[in-house]
């Protein structure tokens, strides 16, 4: 993800996701705050809890999400 870019909020209705950085800092925003997570850290979103990932860094963040099941069609944008 590369600098200051960030997601859209939205929340998945059947998608559970678990976001495991491999380097680079994100700012995982739901609505009980934000989270800093850096290298070998995660975080679980579970369905229905509105979400975004921000790269608020000056490097490029990398990492890996886990959706079960998968979380394709079932993204539901939130206005900001």
């Amino acid at each position: 993800m590369p600098p200051g870019t960030s997601e859209v909020k939205h929340y998945h209705n059947k998608s559970r996701q678990f976001f495991y950085i491999l380097s680079g800092e994100a700012i995982m925003e739901t609505n009980e705050g934000k989270f800093i997570l850096t290298k070998n850290e995660g975080i679980e979103i579970p369905p229905m809890i509105p979400h975004k990932i921000i790269n608020h860094a000056e490097e490029a963040l990398h990492f890996i999400v886990v959706s079960n099941p998968k979380s394709h069609g079932d993204r539901v944008l939130i206005e900001e």
